[in-house]
């Protein structure tokens, strides 16, 4: 009792107050010191770093917390948000020491031409939670100091240029729930560890040169919504465990080369929203099943090995529009009489058969061409080239320029209508008959002229020893499929004449279409073209990269010289830059994006290749683009190997101011920003 009395009247006890006052003061002036003194190491790393131009009045020392990319947490401590320079000198990574930001949580640099590498310091940046550098030039590896920003929710590294592999200290950063390397030069596999990261819900890595096959322990990321491997080497089956990925709305795998055929419990992907296989080698049957797909409304597996028939459950029973592209596989089976909710529909280059129900005048946009669909085309259909390539159908309506055969029905319906009209007949039909027999004649004649010309012509090759090499889909020689996909070169399939050749567009039997380039009958004699040409041939067939043009055949011989090529639907980047109506959808991000692309194509050509290959000729009519505005190297007659041991001199040869200046060549590697 009397301790107790003791102690409250302490309370009251002026010395005790006087000490407890001194404590209390000396604790805030340590704590308040020791913020001076971090934020002073911070204010000198910021002034020596050369990012901000301090020359200007306005970034003083004293007001640094209010400086243009600049921001202070609740500890006093900088974060750093930089979209863009207040310097005009270059910027490097290295001149910024990030030791000394030990509270640094936010640092976002982005769109600056950041140069350099990412320095293993960033490793100590144990407080980082957001970590964005995308759209930067910085070259190297990830540092596998990464690995220990266990805070880290948010890593954005994509659009620079980076390579070497994905470090597997990844997955040591349990709180991430964004991951973006797409857009660099990465490679490697993806590494197993990333099934750790139990948060992530967006992963993209797309536009890499990644390999080996999907592991399987990205299944056990439950909570992702968004996955995009797309654009890489990827190989192997579609890992069953994937489908565990109840939350996923966006998968993209597209342009890879995935074989085998999708998982069975595929459609338990319920959420889906927006998925594309195309481009890669996926067999078997149509495995999807709309109807437990409820929420896609984006689906495009074109360009694969599918076959089998629609199924049943292929008319989506939902109260949204869907566009579904199945274009460029082996479907066979006949379009269903009543479908469904369609925004756009490709069926083209399958096997599809039957007639053409009316029902497809309830779809926007609709695609059946280069199938073996027969009778009356839709009056609805209003583009021809939606239906051509199928050989029997017919129309009774009138198209400009096609060449779709009359219904009979309409034929029937004119010779009835008047006495008039048979009597025209009754004169008319005669003579058409025999101007048909007599063009049939000619037509005998003219295609025996070519059997004969065509067995000399391979006789000759036989004889003289002269290459010939052209495959299709399946690897068996296609000349007799080429010729007869051009009519033997008619002008009607040229789109493109240079000075040296022409260009003709043909579809083979398989359904696939390509590009011949065919020299000049007179061309064929001068050696420095047949030198070109097999320079061409040598490189190409050597070569492997999504921004150099594929070369799927040749043929070589005194008499005939082409290539066969992989067809760019956009054309050249000349023909696009001066069409108006081109240039005008030809904005400014997709001309990033064919830049980075014909970088990317020539570092391969510099740096990936041994010996290297100097292209000498990169002009924009030496840069083709497909579809989707993906660039392409194209026209190597003029590349050389360069020899590390040699001088690498030689003649000048390209196009007038895209050749390098002097005799001599050599390397360059491209700042993507």
């Amino acid at each position: 009792m009397n301790l107790t009395k003791y102690s409250v009247s302490n309370l009251y006890d002026p010395k005790m107050w006087m000490v407890f006052l001194i404590v209390w003061l000396f604790s805030v002036g340590s704590q308040s010191a020791t913020m001076t003194s971090q934020l002073q190491m911070e204010a000198n790393a910021i002034l020596k770093s050369g990012w901000w131009n301090t020359s200007d009045a306005y970034f003083n020392i004293s007001n640094l917390c209010k400086w243009d990319g600049i921001a202070c947490n609740k500890d006093g401590s900088i974060n750093l948000i930089i979209k863009y320079s207040s310097t005009t000198s270059e910027i490097h990574f290295a001149t910024l020491n990030l030791s000394v930001f030990h509270n640094l949580e936010f640092l976002y640099v982005g769109g600056i031409g950041l140069q350099g590498t990412i320095p293993k310091e960033i490793g100590l940046l144990s407080k980082l939670t957001y970590l964005y550098l995308l759209n930067n030039s910085l070259v190297g590896e990830i540092p596998p100091s990464i690995g220990n920003l266990r805070q880290l929710e948010f890593l954005d590294i994509s659009y620079n240029n980076l390579q070497g592999s994905i470090p597997h200290e990844l997955g040591f950063i349990k709180n991430l729930t964004l991951l973006d390397l797409s857009n660099n030069r990465i490679k490697g596999e993806i590494p197993s560890s990333l099934g750790n990261l139990k948060q992530l819900e967006y992963v993209h890595i797309s536009y890499n040169n990644i390999q080996g096959s999907i592991p399987h322990e990205l299944g056990f990321l439950k909570n992702i919504t968004t996955l995009d491997l797309s654009h890489n080497r990827l190989n192997g089956n579609f890992p069953i465990s994937l489908t565990d990925l109840t939350q996923l709305q966006y998968l993209d795998i597209s342009n890879n080369f995935l074989t085998g055929g999708l998982p069975s419990n595929f459609s338990q992907l319920s959420n889906l929203r927006i998925l594309r296989l195309n481009n890669n080698s996926i067999g078997g049957t149509f495995p999807i099943s709309f109807n437990t797909l409820s929420q896609l409304v984006f689906f495009n597996i074109s360009n694969n090995l599918l076959n089998g028939t629609l199924p049943s459950n292929f008319i989506p029973m939902i109260d949204y529009k869907i566009n579904i592209d199945l274009s460029h596989n082996h479907i066979s089976g006949v379009i269903p009489s009543r479908l469904g909710n369609f925004q756009q529909l490709l069926l083209n280059n399958n096997n599809i058969s039957g007639t053409i129900p009316q029902s497809i005048c309830n779809v926007p946009f609709v695609n059946i061409s280069y199938n073996y669909l027969r009778g009356p085309i839709p009056s609805c259909v209003s583009d021809p080239s939606a239906i051509i390539g199928n050989n029997d159908v017919c129309t009774n309506k009138l198209y400009d320029k096609t060449e779709l055969k009359p219904c009979p029905s309409l034929y029937y319906t004119i010779i009835g209508k008047t006495k008039k009209v048979e009597l025209h007949v009754v004169i008319v039909l005669p003579i058409l008959v025999i101007l048909i027999f007599a063009f049939s004649l000619i037509m005998c004649l003219k295609l025996h002229h070519t059997s004969i010309k065509n067995r000399q012509a391979k006789n000759s090759t036989k004889k003289n020893g002269d290459f010939f090499c052209i495959w299709n889909y399946d690897g068996q020689i296609a000349y007799d499929d080429i010729i007869r996909a051009t009519e033997d070169f008619d002008i009607r399939y040229c789109i493109g004449t240079g000075a040296y050749g022409s260009v003709y567009k043909a579809q083979l039997p398989c359904g696939k279409v390509v590009a011949l380039k065919k020299l000049h009958g007179y061309e064929a004699e001068v050696p420095s073209f047949d030198e070109s040409f097999r320079n061409e041939v040598r490189i190409l067939s050597e070569i492997k990269h999504r921004n150099i043009v594929k070369l799927y055949g040749f043929c070589l011989h005194k008499r005939i010289m082409f290539l066969i090529y992989q067809y760019m639907e956009k054309g050249s980047l000349f023909y696009v830059l001066y069409d108006e109506v081109e240039a005008v959808e030809f904005n400014w991000r997709k001309r990033v994006n064919v830049v980075k692309g014909v970088a990317f194509g020539l570092s391969y050509l510099h740096h990936d290749c041994t010996p290297a290959i100097v292209h000498r000729d990169v002009s924009t009519s030496n840069i083709l683009l497909n579809s989707e505005w993906q660039p392409s190297v194209s026209d190597f007659g003029t590349a050389r190997l360069l020899q590390y041991d040699s001088s690498n001199r030689t003649i000048v040869a390209g196009t007038i101011g895209y050749i390098a200046p002097g005799n001599s060549f050599f390397y360059y590697k491209p700042h993507v920003t």
